[in-house]
């Protein structure tokens, strides 16, 4: 099995403190992969918009300058801290299946999974997009900058006659894979590889159709997106993609009008680490990433790491174990919370955290780490909640999870997980507090491969992050919500902000948030060390991911103990902004991407 996340890159490299990028400033911050849309958001900053203007004016950038990795064809997650009200919001923009997906529309006649590539690259993998609406509503309700304003910057970028945009290493590299793989539709190749050349690094990249599109949003607002125009033309372009398959998806001009983020709060745990005692506020369901960081932190609190060297074989074991234990329990029960009872509270109890402890032995891998609990038996009374959508089957005597009455869910093997995600995340904040944490993506790179001809966008594969064999809490359904990894991260010290954090990598957003999280407040670090520490990756199996700054000798012991390690360019690739004690700021763009922070002059 290829495990989630994994970078594509598989020779060594050194994963040191020059591994990150480190601006500080009282003024404000952004942080992202690129420095041009680390500039954009500058701009804002420096033209008086606050943090959730500036991250408006990033995403938009980043849909120009990396439309490899996110854009308004996809969705996302974002955390919002408001400082006049205190509080964190969570602004969920996930994708969502459209009324005609069904739950077997990823097998084939014969009842078999189809092939990962015919899958990703069809209609029927695309979600109803979010990130447009997400950026209109978080403008409107935290923002003082009209949205045309703040899509300005990227239409510029986009033009022919705009600021310079040019292909980097990681945009070039994935340009080259989606043409050798036959992903990319021709309207995609007449961009990203015009006479079937894919474009290599320093070339310049123009977007002309997807000015345009932006300039239409920038005159007309979202409306031709989500009921208009640009909406028949996505949904013209869903139902057309067959490609790979015989038919393409069914998505309709209807799905984008009823499309809406949802308001949230955010999850809560609590870490007293040796360094510091942390609040950690993250996305809810339907990503599972609040959920499975808060068990492995519980899971991992009584150990006192900070006795060990941070480097050490009783660490990265540790770290190891957790997250089997972890991910055994979030591939086996979690899913939409809209439609699916899941044992969250169950998973976090004390009690519970405490029985899973004890599986991990100190000196060895385990099989037992790899088995799902039963939450369920901690979790505070029964199965209770039924979906609106689904009050039909509930007459017939189900509830929402799929489980007969009095049943409850059982575990059920995730098949959404061997093909790795990519997303961007980015962060920004402001001279009066504000910050926000928004982690963003269209799933594959490049998405389904599919771009919307005369609009220059990539569409979303989201719908593939469902489990393709139906019948358990991820499967699909309409108007569903796929499962995530997103992992947007606000983290408070004594009530007061102390820092945002977050990940590009599938899966692997879980364990670099919760790796650096550890490293801040176990170990102590400055939060540019703690982003450049080098990481692990485990999930499912015996296979370890390390990246190559965990000592050889250290490796060994590992492989010796049980696990199978293999040594990696990277995994993930986060971006985070720390509150100095004196209020000040300081950014960090993980260099494992070439990320860039800055901040206004």
């Amino acid at each position: 099995m290829v495990p989630v996340g994994a970078s594509s890159a598989f020779e060594k490299s050194s994963i040191t403190a020059d591994s990150t990028a480190v601006a500080e400033s009282n003024s404000g911050m952004v942080s992202s992969v690129h420095p041009q849309a680390t500039k954009a958001g500058v701009e804002i900053l420096e033209s008086g918009g606050n943090a959730i203007d500036a991250a408006v004016a990033v995403q938009f950038a980043l849909n120009v300058v990396q439309p490899h990795s996110s854009g308004i064809g996809g969705g996302g997650f974002m955390l919002v801290y408001s400082a006049e009200e205190n509080e964190i919001i969570a602004i969920d923009n996930r994708e969502r299946a459209p009324l005609g997906a069904q739950p077997d529309m990823f097998l084939d006649n014969h009842g078999e999974e189809v092939p990962f590539l015919a899958r990703h690259t069809n209609g029927k993998a695309v979600g109803v997009p979010g990130t447009l609406k997400a950026a209109d509503v978080a403008v409107k309700r935290f923002g003082r900058t009209e949205l045309s304003e703040l899509i300005q910057p990227a239409i510029e970028l986009a033009a022919s006659d705009g600021r310079t945009v040019t292909v980097d290493e990681f945009l070039a590299s994935s340009i080259a894979d989606n043409v050798e793989d036959g992903a990319l539709t021709p309207t995609a190749q007449e961009v990203f590889a015009p006479d079937g050349e894919p474009l290599e690094v320093g070339d310049e990249l123009v977007q002309s159709d997807l000015a345009d599109t932006l300039r239409t949003i920038r005159d007309d607002g979202i409306g031709p997106f989500y009921t208009g125009a640009i909406a028949a033309d996505i949904a013209e372009t869903v139902q057309g993609a067959a490609r790979y398959r015989k038919t393409g998806g069914s998505m309709t001009v209807d799905d984008l009008g009823r499309y809406n983020v949802a308001i949230t709060r955010p999850t809560y745990e609590t870490y007293d680490g040796d360094a510091h005692e942390i609040t950690v506020r993250t996305m809810r369901s339907p990503t599972s990433g609040g959920y499975v960081i808060a068990q492995i932190l519980s899971l991992l609190e009584s150990f006192d790491l900070a006795q060990y060297d941070r480097r050490s074989f009783d660490v990265y074991h540790r770290l190891i174990e957790a997250f089997q234990l972890a991910f055994a329990d979030r591939n086996a029960y979690l899913g939409d919370e809209e439609f699916v009872d899941i044992p969250w509270q169950g998973m976090l109890d004390e009690e519970y955290v405490d029985a899973r402890r004890q599986i991990i032995d100190p000196e060895k891998a385990t099989d037992a780490t790899r088995e799902p609990g039963d939450p369920f038996a901690y979790q505070p009374g029964g199965q209770y909640y039924t979906s609106p959508r689904d009050l039909e089957q509930a007459k017939r005597g189900s509830n929402a999870s799929g489980a007969r009455n009095g049943e409850r869910n059982k575990p059920h093997t995730n098949s959404a997980v061997t093909h790795p995600g990519q997303t961007t995340h980015f962060t920004t904040a402001d001279a009066e507090g504000n910050m926000v944490s928004w982690t963003s993506t269209i799933e594959q790179l490049f998405g389904s491969g599919i771009m919307v001809p005369g609009r220059g966008f990539m569409l979303n594969n989201e719908l593939t992050d469902f489990d393709s064999t139906p019948g358990g809490p991820n499967e699909v359904q309409p108007e569903k919500r796929p499962l995530s990894s997103t992992s947007p991260t606000i983290v408070t010290r004594d009530g007061d902000p102390f820092l945002t954090v977050g990940s590009p990598g599938g899966w692997s957003i879980i364990h670099t948030v919760a790796q650096i999280l550890l490293n801040v407040a176990e170990f102590g670090m400055d939060i540019g060390d703690a982003v450049a520490e080098p990481r692990v990756y485990s999930a499912t199996g015996t296979w370890v991911q390390a990246e190559d700054g965990v000592p050889d000798d250290v490796v060994n012991e590992l492989n010796t103990a049980g696990h199978d390690v293999s040594v990696v360019d990277s995994i993930g690739n986060a971006q985070s902004v720390l509150v100095n004690d004196d209020g000040g700021y300081v950014g960090v763009a993980d260099r494992r991407r070439d990320g860039s922070a800055g901040s206004p002059s």
